[in-house]
């Protein structure tokens, strides 16, 4: 908004002074500011540098600590050593890798079909279909009528459980629609004179101009499916399709040792809380990892995606 000009006593011209709130922050400011960035920081950090020294501390040295160790003293890594050694933890990491890429890539694909769908006004009942999926947003089957839906499809004890019943998200799908159309209709057009169909407008023009808000959306579909236990719970009898997370909530609430390293533990070897710990950072890491790929396209992704359409 065009700043209103008003006249001086001294008769120059200059805007009005802006709000306190709009100033550069003097001294103090900045350093407030610090502060309090450095403790947030602290606050997110210290609790991970404490299960990851814990996860990579001996049994003498957890038990010289009392439980939790924050400083670290002989580090091993007889943890990682042990659930990565082909039994239970190893394969439920493969089945949540596994579950995670197939999962991220089927909902993407889907996702920008119908995002792109909703975004052309033209198309055949696309304000119907939006409001259908508007109203999933807000009203839903419920639990039991879903189960039972997954069970006669015959999905139960099988990965497709894990994928199909959280496979779309309307909320990224409107995301999608808002910054599909922000792109520019004049340039859809003369890609059409040239004889482009839909499908190569979509893949050659719309998508490598939508980068951004893809790669936050798949970030989203992917530490969703990283992080999903629920389905896994509901729809997997068998203990050795249970990916990552089901595996941990095992070992670190119901303190249920993975298969093959009870004895270990058992026999002094090993440290159940060095164990647990290990799980967790081998949950957290994937996530941690690519995140800050990501982190540049968030604020342009989300917030255009938002406001637009």
């Amino acid at each position: 908004m065009t700043a209103v000009i008003e006249k001086t006593t001294r008769g120059r011209w200059s805007a009005p002074p802006r709000p306190a709130w709009e100033e550069k922050p003097g001294p103090a400011g900045v350093a407030g500011k610090g502060l309090a960035l450095t403790l947030a920081c602290l606050a997110i950090l210290f609790p991970l540098w404490i299960v990851v020294v814990t996860s990579l501390s001996s049994r003498k040295t957890i038990d010289e600590a009392g439980g939790l160790v924050m400083i670290p003293k002989d580090v091993t890594f007889v943890a990682y050593r042990e659930l990565l050694g082909g039994g239970q933890v190893t394969r439920a990491a493969l089945v949540s890798i596994g579950i995670t890429l197939v999962g991220t890539l089927f909902s993407m694909a889907v996702s920008v079909l119908c995002a792109y769908g909703l975004s052309r006004t033209g198309s055949f009942g696309h304000r119907w279909i939006l409001m259908l999926l508007l109203a999933t947003m807000f009203f839903s089957a419920g639990l039991i009528p879903t189960y039972l839906l997954v069970q006669s499809l015959g999905l139960t004890d099988t990965y497709l459980a894990l994928i199909l019943p959280s496979a779309l998200s309307v909320f990224n799908i409107l995301v999608l629609r808002g910054f599909f159309m922000g792109i520019s209709q004049e340039l859809i057009d003369s890609a059409r004179i040239d004889g482009a169909g839909d499908f190569r407008i979509l893949w050659r023009i719309v998508m490598p101009l939508s980068r951004a808000v893809l790669a936050v959306i798949t970030l989203f579909y992917a530490v969703g499916y990283w992080s999903a236990w629920f389905n896994a719970s509901l729809y997997l009898n068998d203990q050795d399709m249970m990916p990552l997370q089901n595996v941990m909530i095992q070992l670190v609430q119901k303190q249920e040792a993975p298969v093959g390293l009870g004895q270990a533990i058992k026999t002094g070897e090993l440290s159940g809380l060095a164990v647990q710990m290990a799980v967790m950072v081998m949950a957290l890491l994937p996530v941690a990892v690519l995140s800050p790929f990501v982190q540049r396209h968030f604020k342009k992704g989300m917030l255009t995606g938002a406001v637009k359409g």
